[in-house]
Protein backbone atom coordinates (compact mmCIF):
# COMPACT_ATOMS: atom_id res chain seq x y z
CA UNK A 1 0.00 0.00 0.00
CA UNK A 2 1.18 3.71 -0.38
CA UNK A 3 0.91 4.26 3.49
CA UNK A 4 3.55 0.89 3.95
CA UNK A 5 5.52 2.60 0.62
CA UNK A 6 5.44 5.67 2.88
CA UNK A 7 7.11 4.44 6.39
CA UNK A 8 9.84 2.66 4.84
CA UNK A 9 10.09 6.17 2.95
CA UNK A 10 10.67 7.90 5.93
CA UNK A 11 12.81 5.28 7.74
CA UNK A 12 15.49 5.65 5.00
CA UNK A 13 15.28 9.50 5.15
CA UNK A 14 16.64 8.80 8.34
CA UNK A 15 14.83 11.93 10.34
CA UNK A 16 15.30 10.40 13.69
CA UNK A 17 19.70 9.79 12.99
CA UNK A 18 22.69 11.87 12.58
CA UNK A 19 22.84 14.76 11.69
CA UNK A 20 18.70 15.03 12.04
CA UNK A 21 16.52 15.18 15.10
CA UNK A 22 17.80 15.12 18.92
CA UNK A 23 20.42 13.77 20.24
CA UNK A 24 24.20 13.72 22.43
CA UNK A 25 25.60 15.35 18.74
CA UNK A 26 22.38 18.60 19.29
CA UNK A 27 24.10 21.83 20.96
CA UNK A 28 20.50 23.10 21.81
CA UNK A 29 19.29 20.24 23.53
CA UNK A 30 22.79 20.04 25.91
CA UNK A 31 22.23 23.82 26.75
CA UNK A 32 18.67 22.67 27.22
CA UNK A 33 20.24 20.48 29.91
CA UNK A 34 22.71 21.83 31.39
CA UNK A 35 20.35 24.81 32.31
CA UNK A 36 17.95 22.38 33.69
CA UNK A 37 20.28 21.01 35.70
CA UNK A 38 21.87 24.32 37.03
CA UNK A 39 21.02 25.42 41.18
CA UNK A 40 21.46 21.39 41.71
CA UNK A 41 23.34 20.38 44.08
CA UNK A 42 26.26 18.69 43.60
CA UNK A 43 30.58 18.28 43.02
CA UNK A 44 31.61 21.01 40.43
CA UNK A 45 33.92 18.47 39.17
CA UNK A 46 31.50 16.36 38.34
CA UNK A 47 29.34 18.60 36.42
CA UNK A 48 32.29 20.04 34.39
CA UNK A 49 33.37 16.30 33.38
CA UNK A 50 29.91 16.05 31.78
CA UNK A 51 30.09 18.99 30.11
CA UNK A 52 33.35 18.28 28.69
CA UNK A 53 32.20 14.62 27.30
CA UNK A 54 28.92 15.75 25.69
CA UNK A 55 31.02 18.78 23.92
CA UNK A 56 32.57 16.50 22.26
CA UNK A 57 30.55 14.90 20.37
CA UNK A 58 28.49 18.13 19.92
CA UNK A 59 27.00 19.68 16.21
CA UNK A 60 25.49 23.28 15.66
CA UNK A 61 22.67 22.95 13.50
CA UNK A 62 24.43 24.89 11.55
CA UNK A 63 26.86 22.30 10.95
CA UNK A 64 24.65 19.25 10.51
CA UNK A 65 22.63 21.55 7.52
CA UNK A 66 26.25 21.78 5.77
CA UNK A 67 26.32 17.61 6.05
CA UNK A 68 22.87 17.45 4.61
CA UNK A 69 23.29 20.10 1.86
CA UNK A 70 26.96 19.20 0.79
CA UNK A 71 25.93 16.66 -2.28
CA UNK A 72 29.92 15.15 -1.23
CA UNK A 73 28.63 14.51 2.36
CA UNK A 74 28.18 10.96 3.30
CA UNK A 75 24.72 12.09 4.44
CA UNK A 76 23.57 13.65 1.56
CA UNK A 77 20.21 12.02 -0.05
CA UNK A 78 20.79 10.29 -3.63
CA UNK A 79 20.12 12.64 -6.77
CA UNK A 80 17.03 10.78 -7.15
CA UNK A 81 14.56 12.13 -4.34
CA UNK A 82 12.49 14.61 -4.20
CA UNK A 83 13.26 18.48 -2.88
CA UNK A 84 10.36 17.47 -0.23
CA UNK A 85 12.94 15.06 0.86
CA UNK A 86 15.61 17.28 1.47
CA UNK A 87 13.31 19.75 2.98
CA UNK A 88 11.95 17.09 5.47
CA UNK A 89 15.72 16.53 6.81
CA UNK A 90 16.07 19.52 7.15
CA UNK A 91 13.47 20.37 9.40
CA UNK A 92 14.37 17.72 11.19
CA UNK A 93 17.55 19.65 12.03
CA UNK A 94 15.93 22.82 12.71
CA UNK A 95 12.23 22.13 14.21
CA UNK A 96 12.64 18.24 15.25
CA UNK A 97 9.07 18.64 17.15
CA UNK A 98 7.24 19.04 13.53
CA UNK A 99 8.53 15.69 11.87
CA UNK A 100 7.96 13.07 14.59
CA UNK A 101 4.91 11.06 15.38
CA UNK A 102 1.76 12.40 13.63
CA UNK A 103 3.35 15.73 13.61
CA UNK A 104 4.51 15.06 9.96
CA UNK A 105 0.83 14.47 8.87
CA UNK A 106 0.41 17.88 9.54
CA UNK A 107 3.38 19.62 7.25
CA UNK A 108 3.78 17.60 4.52
CA UNK A 109 2.27 18.76 1.08
CA UNK A 110 4.19 16.65 -1.69
CA UNK A 111 4.77 12.43 -1.50
CA UNK A 112 6.32 11.09 -4.26
CA UNK A 113 6.43 7.22 -3.94
CA UNK A 114 7.86 5.84 -7.72
CA UNK A 115 8.38 2.24 -8.33
CA UNK A 116 8.11 0.61 -5.19
CA UNK A 117 5.73 -1.74 -6.51
CA UNK A 118 2.55 -0.15 -5.07
CA UNK A 119 -0.58 -2.22 -5.18
CA UNK A 120 -3.06 0.19 -3.34
CA UNK A 121 -3.83 3.13 -2.30
CA UNK A 122 -5.65 2.70 0.98
CA UNK A 123 -6.82 5.53 3.73
CA UNK A 124 -3.47 6.13 5.24
CA UNK A 125 -3.07 8.97 3.28
CA UNK A 126 -5.86 10.83 4.33
CA UNK A 127 -3.81 11.84 7.59
CA UNK A 128 -2.04 14.13 5.06
CA UNK A 129 -4.33 16.84 5.66
CA UNK A 130 -1.81 19.33 3.65
CA UNK A 131 -0.96 16.83 0.80
CA UNK A 132 -1.03 19.05 -2.19
CA UNK A 133 0.99 16.73 -4.75
CA UNK A 134 0.92 12.50 -4.98
CA UNK A 135 3.03 10.88 -7.61
CA UNK A 136 2.63 7.12 -7.59
CA UNK A 137 4.20 6.65 -11.02
CA UNK A 138 5.74 3.03 -12.31
CA UNK A 139 3.83 1.10 -9.80
CA UNK A 140 1.27 -1.46 -10.13
CA UNK A 141 -1.82 0.03 -9.45
CA UNK A 142 -4.64 -0.71 -11.29
CA UNK A 143 -7.52 0.59 -9.67
CA UNK A 144 -7.53 3.83 -7.59
CA UNK A 145 -10.55 5.00 -4.98
CA UNK A 146 -11.03 8.32 -4.62
CA UNK A 147 -11.88 8.31 -1.50
CA UNK A 148 -8.99 8.02 0.02
CA UNK A 149 -7.54 10.72 -1.76
CA UNK A 150 -6.58 13.96 0.40
CA UNK A 151 -9.16 16.65 -0.93
CA UNK A 152 -6.61 19.24 -1.00
CA UNK A 153 -4.64 17.20 -3.98
CA UNK A 154 -3.74 19.48 -6.89
CA UNK A 155 -1.70 17.15 -8.82
CA UNK A 156 -1.98 13.80 -9.50
CA UNK A 157 0.43 11.40 -11.28
CA UNK A 158 -0.50 7.89 -12.07
CA UNK A 159 1.80 7.72 -14.97
CA UNK A 160 3.41 3.90 -15.85
CA UNK A 161 0.74 1.81 -13.91
CA UNK A 162 -2.01 -0.59 -14.64
CA UNK A 163 -5.02 1.94 -14.50
CA UNK A 164 -7.68 0.60 -17.25
CA UNK A 165 -10.99 1.89 -15.25
CA UNK A 166 -11.44 5.37 -13.90
CA UNK A 167 -15.04 4.73 -12.01
CA UNK A 168 -13.61 4.68 -8.83
CA UNK A 169 -10.99 7.52 -9.16
CA UNK A 170 -14.28 9.74 -10.12
CA UNK A 171 -16.34 8.49 -7.15
CA UNK A 172 -15.75 11.96 -5.17
CA UNK A 173 -12.64 13.59 -6.83
CA UNK A 174 -10.06 16.10 -5.12
CA UNK A 175 -12.28 19.16 -6.36
CA UNK A 176 -8.73 21.64 -6.36
CA UNK A 177 -6.80 18.60 -8.71
CA UNK A 178 -5.15 21.05 -11.86
CA UNK A 179 -2.57 18.05 -12.94
CA UNK A 180 -4.38 14.16 -14.09
CA UNK A 181 -1.51 12.42 -14.89
CA UNK A 182 -2.56 8.57 -16.81
CA UNK A 183 0.14 8.25 -19.11
CA UNK A 184 0.97 4.84 -20.13
CA UNK A 185 -1.96 2.92 -18.57
CA UNK A 186 -4.39 0.85 -20.28
CA UNK A 187 -6.96 2.80 -20.43
CA UNK A 188 -9.18 2.40 -23.87
CA UNK A 189 -12.30 4.84 -24.87
CA UNK A 190 -15.11 5.11 -25.37
CA UNK A 191 -16.11 3.53 -21.85
CA UNK A 192 -13.37 5.92 -19.96
CA UNK A 193 -14.31 9.23 -21.94
CA UNK A 194 -17.11 10.07 -20.11
CA UNK A 195 -15.35 10.35 -16.86
CA UNK A 196 -12.84 13.05 -18.39
CA UNK A 197 -15.20 16.06 -17.98
CA UNK A 198 -15.82 19.01 -16.02
CA UNK A 199 -18.59 17.53 -13.73
CA UNK A 200 -15.16 15.90 -12.38
CA UNK A 201 -12.74 17.92 -12.96
CA UNK A 202 -14.11 21.26 -12.80
CA UNK A 203 -10.10 22.78 -12.49
CA UNK A 204 -7.85 20.43 -14.53
CA UNK A 205 -6.11 22.78 -15.77
CA UNK A 206 -2.85 20.09 -17.37
CA UNK A 207 -4.35 16.29 -18.49
CA UNK A 208 -1.87 13.69 -19.91
CA UNK A 209 -3.53 10.55 -21.44
CA UNK A 210 -0.76 9.52 -23.57
CA UNK A 211 0.16 5.95 -24.76
CA UNK A 212 -3.30 4.36 -23.43
CA UNK A 213 -5.88 2.95 -26.24
CA UNK A 214 -7.92 6.21 -26.73
CA UNK A 215 -9.35 5.18 -30.26
CA UNK A 216 -12.63 7.37 -31.01
CA UNK A 217 -10.88 10.90 -31.14
CA UNK A 218 -14.35 12.84 -31.72
CA UNK A 219 -15.66 11.23 -29.18
CA UNK A 220 -13.41 12.23 -26.46
CA UNK A 221 -12.77 15.88 -28.14
CA UNK A 222 -16.37 16.34 -27.46
CA UNK A 223 -15.65 15.05 -23.89
CA UNK A 224 -12.95 17.25 -23.29
CA UNK A 225 -14.25 20.28 -24.54
CA UNK A 226 -15.85 20.77 -21.12
CA UNK A 227 -12.81 21.19 -19.58
CA UNK A 228 -12.62 25.31 -19.40
CA UNK A 229 -10.06 25.31 -17.52
CA UNK A 230 -7.61 23.09 -19.53
CA UNK A 231 -4.53 24.49 -21.25
CA UNK A 232 -2.48 21.20 -21.51
CA UNK A 233 -2.91 18.14 -23.31
CA UNK A 234 -1.43 14.70 -24.28
CA UNK A 235 -2.59 12.25 -26.31
CA UNK A 236 0.17 11.38 -27.92
CA UNK A 237 1.09 6.97 -28.30
CA UNK A 238 -2.85 7.00 -28.78
CA UNK A 239 -3.90 5.02 -31.78
CA UNK A 240 -6.17 8.19 -32.17
CA UNK A 241 -2.97 9.99 -32.58
CA UNK A 242 -2.02 8.34 -36.12
CA UNK A 243 -5.12 10.33 -37.82
CA UNK A 244 -3.37 12.78 -39.80
CA UNK A 245 -6.05 15.58 -39.57
CA UNK A 246 -5.43 14.59 -35.72
CA UNK A 247 -3.83 17.09 -34.56
CA UNK A 248 -5.51 20.56 -36.48
CA UNK A 249 -8.86 18.62 -35.43
CA UNK A 250 -7.46 18.81 -31.73
CA UNK A 251 -6.14 22.24 -32.11
CA UNK A 252 -9.10 23.64 -33.50
CA UNK A 253 -12.10 21.89 -30.99
CA UNK A 254 -9.99 23.17 -28.04
CA UNK A 255 -9.53 27.05 -28.73
CA UNK A 256 -8.36 27.61 -25.23
CA UNK A 257 -5.55 24.43 -25.37
CA UNK A 258 -2.21 26.42 -25.26
CA UNK A 259 0.06 22.91 -25.39
CA UNK A 260 -0.62 19.52 -27.44
CA UNK A 261 1.50 17.20 -26.82
CA UNK A 262 4.29 19.10 -25.69
CA UNK A 263 4.21 21.35 -28.59
CA UNK A 264 3.11 24.88 -27.94
CA UNK A 265 0.31 25.68 -30.29
CA UNK A 266 0.88 29.22 -31.70
CA UNK A 267 -1.20 31.63 -33.58
CA UNK A 268 -0.21 30.91 -36.91
CA UNK A 269 -1.32 27.21 -36.27
CA UNK A 270 -4.62 28.01 -34.85
CA UNK A 271 -5.40 30.45 -38.07
CA UNK A 272 -3.89 27.34 -40.39
CA UNK A 273 -6.48 24.88 -38.87
CA UNK A 274 -9.33 27.09 -38.30
CA UNK A 275 -13.18 25.86 -38.97
CA UNK A 276 -11.69 22.14 -39.49
CA UNK A 277 -13.81 21.12 -35.95
CA UNK A 278 -16.79 21.91 -38.68
CA UNK A 279 -15.57 18.92 -41.00
CA UNK A 280 -16.06 15.65 -38.68
CA UNK A 281 -16.22 13.86 -42.06
CA UNK A 282 -12.44 14.40 -42.67
CA UNK A 283 -11.82 12.21 -39.21
CA UNK A 284 -14.33 9.48 -39.79
CA UNK A 285 -13.17 8.88 -43.34
CA UNK A 286 -9.05 8.72 -42.47
CA UNK A 287 -6.65 6.10 -42.61
CA UNK A 288 -3.21 5.90 -41.46
CA UNK A 289 0.09 4.46 -42.79
CA UNK A 290 2.78 3.53 -40.72
CA UNK A 291 6.31 3.37 -42.21
CA UNK A 292 9.21 1.62 -40.62
CA UNK A 293 12.94 1.84 -41.42
CA UNK A 294 15.32 -0.26 -39.86
CA UNK A 295 18.60 2.14 -40.05
CA UNK A 296 20.99 -0.52 -38.24
CA UNK A 297 20.99 -3.92 -36.71
CA UNK A 298 23.69 -5.19 -34.24
CA UNK A 299 24.12 -8.13 -32.67
CA UNK A 300 23.71 -10.44 -35.70
CA UNK A 301 26.61 -11.83 -38.38
CA UNK A 302 26.94 -9.28 -41.57
CA UNK A 303 25.66 -11.49 -44.54
CA UNK A 304 28.33 -9.27 -46.71
CA UNK A 305 30.78 -10.63 -44.69
CA UNK A 306 29.63 -14.41 -44.98
CA UNK A 307 29.86 -14.19 -48.51
CA UNK A 308 33.10 -12.69 -48.59
CA UNK A 309 34.37 -15.61 -47.11
CA UNK A 310 32.49 -18.34 -49.00
CA UNK A 311 33.82 -17.32 -52.65
CA UNK A 312 35.58 -20.45 -54.21
CA UNK A 313 35.06 -22.45 -51.28
CA UNK A 314 33.56 -25.79 -51.02
CA UNK A 315 32.14 -25.63 -47.60
CA UNK A 316 28.87 -26.14 -46.77
CA UNK A 317 26.71 -22.54 -47.11
CA UNK A 318 25.10 -21.49 -44.15
CA UNK A 319 21.58 -19.30 -44.08
CA UNK A 320 20.56 -16.91 -41.50
CA UNK A 321 17.05 -15.75 -41.34
CA UNK A 322 15.44 -13.45 -39.08
CA UNK A 323 11.80 -12.58 -38.18
CA UNK A 324 11.03 -8.80 -37.11
CA UNK A 325 7.65 -8.29 -35.20
CA UNK A 326 6.62 -4.71 -34.76
CA UNK A 327 3.34 -4.09 -32.54
CA UNK A 328 0.91 -1.14 -32.91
Amino acid sequence: SVSAAFREHLRHLGLRDFPCSLGSWDKSRFHAGRSRRRGQPGSGADQAGQEEAVLLGQESPEARMELLRDPHSPWALLPACSPQDQRLREMAVLAPELVHGSSIFQVLQSLRIVGKDVEEVDKGLLQLEQLEELILSANHISRISSVNLPRTLKVLELCCNTVADLQDLCTQPPPELQHLGLGYNRLCGPLQDKYLTANFWPNLVSLDLSFNNFTDLLGLVSQLSSLQKLRVLVLQGNPLALIPAYRGFVVDSLPKLCILDDICIGPQERHQFHALARQPELIRRSEARVVVSVGEIKGVPDPRALQQLEVGSQAPVITYSYCVTYEF
